[in-house]
């Protein structure tokens, strides 16, 4: 009882310390390309998508880890069934639409780094504004998708008798057969398609980096070996995050699979589920952050400020 107690103390600290570090990491990336879109002369489309993205991923988080956070300081049970219904249905709302924003995210990127003879080219977003249509439709989307949960979820409050696992704060009543084979294949479709073109326009990224990467060793030049355009190196990035959406997503509906076809109740792949349901939204910032050395240009504007008001100071 005490191994469990402990075990459980431990599981609570992690989804906690996960919570914190994916919140601040989205909302530290949003705040940077918000002042970078709003301060730069050029509004960047790839700018105005990773602040969507950030912003998806931080209600996730929120959604999800806050309640075992809350949890974490002794408050249990503290959801009502209002709050349980929009905690899920954020959160599974919030979840579609970073599937959706990612997808968005590598066709953009692919169409912005295509050679200028490219057909794909004439599809470039003119302006960061062109691409708020888009975020719309996701949010809609998903919200129609989701809107089932709307009656499926209740508060334990409600239905203690009907839950064994003391650690959730709602359960999934069951769902008739109809709604359930309507709302799985919009899911299904919604998936397929968007992780379909987030596959092609990665595929293509890919083929384009290589004609580069051989470009520049035929001219055997250097200068241009040492360097990577801009567009490329955010390419690069894109196909970065891509690869993680692509492993926690897997990864998660691979353990989701399989609790659902084990009959007994393993808590440690619960919790292994758990964990990887927030993985992409903790660490797709912290890939940012790392491969845009954001965190190094905050400290130097923020020591550029602190001389120049040191200079200043000296001056009078």
């Amino acid at each position: 009882m005490k191994e469990e107690m402990v075990l459980k103390f431990i599981k609570e600290i992690v989804f906690f310390f996960m919570t914190v570090l994916g919140t601040l990491g989205n909302t530290f990336v949003s705040v940077n390309y918000m002042i970078s879109l709003l301060g730069g002369p050029e509004k960047k489309p790839i700018h105005l998508i990773h602040i969507h993205l950030a912003l998806a991923n931080i209600i996730i988080l929120l959604a999800k880890g806050l309640p075992k956070t809350i949890a974490t300081f002794g408050l249990r049970n503290f959801l009502d069934d209002i709050g349980c219904k929009i905690i899920i249905y954020l959160s599974r709302m919030a979840r579609g639409v970073s599937i959706c924003t990612s997808s968005l995210l590598t066709v953009v990127q692919a169409i912005i780094i295509s050679p200028r003879a490219s057909g794909w080219r004439r599809l470039r977003p003119k302006s960061a504004w062109h691409i708020l249509p888009f975020f719309s439709f996701f949010w809609i989307l998903n919200a129609l998708i989701s809107v089932n949960l709307i009656h499926s979820i209740t508060s334990i409050n409600l239905n203690m008798s009907q839950l064994e696992n003391g650690d959730n704060h709602c359960y999934f009543m069951l769902e008739s057969q109809k709604t359930r084979w309507i709302v799985l294949p919009l899911m299904v479709l919604r998936d397929a398609v968007f992780q379909g073109a987030m596959g092609g326009a990665s595929g293509y990224m890919v083929s384009l980096l290589h004609k580069h990467h051989q470009h520049v060793l035929y001219l055997q030049n250097s200068e241009l070996l040492n360097r990577t355009p801009l567009e490329l190196r955010a390419a690069q990035n894109v196909l970065l995050l891509m690869l993680c959406f692509v492993f926690f997503y897997w990864t998660d509906c691979a353990f989701s699979l399989f609790l659902s076809l084990s009959l007994g109740n393993n808590s440690l792949m619960v919790n292994i589920q758990k964990i990887l349901a927030l993985g992409y939204a903790v660490f797709s910032p912290l890939v940012l952050i790392h491969r845009d050395g954001l965190l190094a240009e905050c400290w130097h504007a923020q020591w550029e400020k602190v001389r120049k008001c040191l200079s200043c100071v000296a001056v009078q």
